[in-house]
């Protein structure tokens, strides 16, 4: 597929975890499409649908005030059934019976895997738009939906914190993020946490209990009675937030409260950042399938649009910033500041 003059139909979906934003991402690409007199029909449940034969028309009229919503109105999901060679042939089969001339899949790493994994069947162009709240996609500095999460998990640190202030008391605040420490170190920072656990940070030294517990009392030596944040990035302890609350307040013998916020992260109005990224890539995966372009995903860097490969996507290491990093270990670390006052 080379001309735009090829392209008559094209399909959508949002697969995987949703994102706040992929309502904005859905509403540029039929906006777009409208625009160049193509017709856009929008899968529900992600490739589950595709397989179903589950499918709604979209035009103007509904996607035109969608862009302030969480979630997704074309629903998303995972499918066990499409990773086969059977689901992906009979996907192929159903797009083709629609005469569909692109394809374009929002949501992660998964849901690009899938896309690469129809390419062996189909024939179209294929685009992705990152939408995941994780931000771990390589290709692309920022992805759908990370924006509002850090946003949200940043309110209830601030709530957190007035509580744990008013107690002094621990807190285990544990975020989402998969693999990825992206939403734990930008709402650590935000909210001004005293300790952070990252997946990053963890493989190369892993905390222990009594290395935290070391911290947690060199603080309250620095500060006396004080509240004491500290963000956990999901799967980076065994247990959890619950767990290593126990295993603190067991040492500590003072009140360490666990927090897990969960699924919260991925609702809520999405932010202006977000709206506006979502419209600015869905715009962008149209004119890439009006262009020819096939197996790259819409991104920004530098907030330039680019394209990656799809493959790309998954296979390269999206690195965290080093810099952050040492800004929330380094300089803003309270037990940082007694060892330095000690020199003096």
């Amino acid at each position: 597929m080379s001309s735009s003059d090829a392209i008559n139909r094209i399909a959508v979906i949002t697969s995987g975890g949703d994102a706040p934003g992929m309502n904005a991402a859905v509403r540029a690409v039929v906006l777009t499409a409208e625009n160049y007199g193509i017709e856009v029909v929008g899968f529900r449940h992600g490739y589950e649908g595709v397989l179903t034969n589950d499918y709604i028309k979209l035009g103007r009229e509904s996607v035109e005030h969608i862009l302030q919503y969480s979630g997704t109105i074309i629903k998303s999901a995972r499918s066990e059934r499409f990773k086969t060679d059977d689901g992906g042939r009979e996907a192929a089969e159903n797009l083709d019976a629609h005469q569909i001339d692109g394809f374009i899949v929002i949501g992660g790493d998964g849901s690009f895997r899938g896309a690469d994994h129809l390419a062996k069947f189909w024939q179209g162009p294929i685009i992705g738009v990152p939408g995941t709240i994780d931000n771990d996609l390589y290709g692309t500095d920022n992805t759908i939906g990370y924006d509002t999460a850090v946003e949200t998990a940043m309110d209830a640190l601030d709530k957190i914190r007035d509580t744990a202030e008013a107690m002094d008391r621990v807190f285990i605040v544990e975020v989402m993020g998969r693999n990825a420490g992206y939403i734990g170190i930008s709402s650590a920072m935000a909210c001004g946490s005293e300790r952070m656990i990252l997946p990053e940070l963890q493989k190369d030294k892993p905390l222990t209990v009594d290395a935290l517990v070391k911290h947690i009392e060199g603080v309250h030596r620095v500060r006396g009675d004080s509240s004491y944040v500290m963000v956990l990035c999901e799967n980076q302890w065994p247990g959890g937030a619950v767990r290593l609350a126990e295993q603190l307040e067991d040492r500590l013998n003072f009140p360490c409260r666990p927090c897990l916020l969960g699924h919260v992260q991925r609702g809520g109005r999405p932010t202006a950042m977000d709206r506006i990224l979502a419209t600015r890539l869905g715009v962008h995966a149209v004119e890439l399938i009006r262009s020819g372009e096939t197996g790259v995903m819409a991104g920004i860097s530098r907030n330039e649009l680019c394209t990656t490969p799809l493959q790309d996507t998954w296979m390269q290491r999206k690195q965290l910033s080093q810099e952050l990093i040492d800004i929330q270990t380094k300089l803003f670390n309270p037990v940082k500041k007694e060892r330095h006052k000690a020199v003096q």
